[in-house]
């Protein structure tokens, strides 16, 4: 009964959201790919919100029913019936009758299943379609064929541009910019990335860090380069070079909407929250500093997010706490062995959690990380409670895995304080919290 009444629901909002569209007629930018996804979102919001009459996402709403629930400008009913027709009247009420509308949709769209992007792209008239990284072992890539079908459903959706629109595309890695042959002969193509040959790039890349005997890291800064344009930016609160993409991203954006760069820095460090469970830096217990990168896990990023371990100022130890990255089918068990193999080069502690994340530990140990560093455990609640003796003065943890593992759990243990993990931590909604 539940699954006939969430389709139901779901025709209902699509309906309403596509008669939304056709009535206010707003300009849409649509962000996809396998990383980063709302971080650019985000990134994007910020940068245009003091220029534009503009709409975001909220929080990850970039599936079927998180689609239409934004372009209504509803939240989340979860599993509350009466909300749930509260919602579609509310949407029904914005075709009946006028009401003042947002002029621009910042979207993030996602693709759990085949076809998911495609069906979005039938109804969905696109302005600027944004095409973040596509790693070779994406997430979800257990319920598609292969990584070619997944970058083959995020790329369906070009098919949406609108005549003379702008796709912006990722160059940092040649999977991802070969789709930029795909944007039709009228459409503007813009890339963005860390490498020479984007459009809009970064450059002089840093970590920015506290000062004083017990150093630890804040933020990143970069010099962000369109044309002729430069200007320098911080995002204080999360770190990792593959953390300046969105703000690369958005500025890709303003290039588009031919918004001045520097014009487009400052909104963006005026407005930039970095989304919670995305490397986002949180305060620890006994003066450590966490990493919370709990949102989710694909190979890539967690690549990403142990390398940048590595590479983080720290006056005392650098702890990875891995839990199992699910969704990856057949590539699930070498995956998690290349994990282990870069925790050994990383990080002075390992803790696992879950058992496909036994293979992390196992690889760690065979490359060299004695055993004494190396904990497992079955849920992230038993991790967190067990570090807490052993985190010190200084050290760095970094914690991570997919979603369904709850690693902000292990988080919320650690930090220093936890009253502020409504506004800190994923997953905190009454909801959430009952599963």
């Amino acid at each position: 009964m539940k699954s006939i009444f969430k389709k139901l629901i779901t025709a209902i909002l699509i309906a309403e959201a596509r008669l939304v569209i056709r009535k206010y007629q707003p300009h849409v930018i649509a962000i996809t790919g396998s990383v980063g996804k709302t971080s650019t979102k985000d990134a994007i919001y910020a940068s245009l919100v003091q220029h534009l009459s503009v709409r975001k996402s909220e929080k990850s709403f970039n599936s079927e029913i998180g689609l239409p629930l934004t372009i209504l400008g509803r939240p989340n009913a979860w599993s509350n019936p009466l909300r749930w027709i509260e919602n579609i009247i509310d949407g029904l009420s914005l075709i009946l009758f006028r009401a003042p509308y947002p002029k621009w949709l910042v979207l993030e769209i996602g693709a759990d299943r085949p076809g998911d992007i495609r069906n979005v792209a039938r109804w969905l008239p696109i302005d600027i379609a944004v095409i973040t990284r596509l790693p070779e072992v994406p997430v979800h890539v257990e319920y598609f064929s292969s990584p070619e079908e997944v970058a083959e459903e995020k790329a369906s959706i070009i098919t949406a541009l609108k005549k003379g629109g702008t796709l912006i595309i990722y160059a940092d890695d040649d999977r991802t910019l070969s789709l930029a042959a795909r944007a039709p002969e009228d459409a503007r193509t813009i890339t963005f990335g860390q490498s020479n040959n984007a459009t809009v790039r970064g450059a002089r890349t840093d970590v920015l860090c506290t000062d004083g005997p017990h150093v630890s890291p804040v933020g990143m800064e970069a010099d962000i380069i369109a044309g002729d344009a430069r200007a320098h930016a911080h995002i204080v609160g999360s770190v990792g070079a593959h953390t300046l993409l969105p703000l690369i991203a958005s500025a890709a954006v303003g290039v588009a909407l031919d918004i001045p760069l520097p014009q487009i820095i400052a909104s963006f460090e005026s407005n930039y929250v970095p989304p919670a469970g995305r490397m986002r830096v949180v305060s620890g217990i006994h003066d450590s500093t966490l990493i919370d990168d709990s949102y989710n896990a694909s190979p890539a990023a967690v690549t990403a997010a142990i390398e940048t371990l590595g590479s983080l100022c720290a006056s005392g130890r650098k702890i990875a706490v891995f839990g199992d990255m699910l969704e990856l089918g057949k590539y699930s068990v070498d995956e998690h062995r290349k994990l282990g193999i870069l925790a050994a080069q990383h990080a002075q502690i390992l803790v696992t959690v879950g058992f496909r994340a036994r293979g992390i530990a196992e690889a760690a140990l065979a490359s060299g990380m004695p055993e004494s560093q190396i904990l497992q455990f079955e849920d992230a609640q038993q991790a967190g409670e067990a570090l807490i003796p052993l985190v010190e003065e200084g050290d760095v943890v970094l914690i991570k895995g997919s979603q369904s593992m709850r690693m902000e759990r292990t988080t919320f243990a650690l930090m220093r304080d936890p009253q502020q993990a409504p506004i800190l931590l994923v997953r905190q909604e009454e909801e959430w919290g009952r599963r």
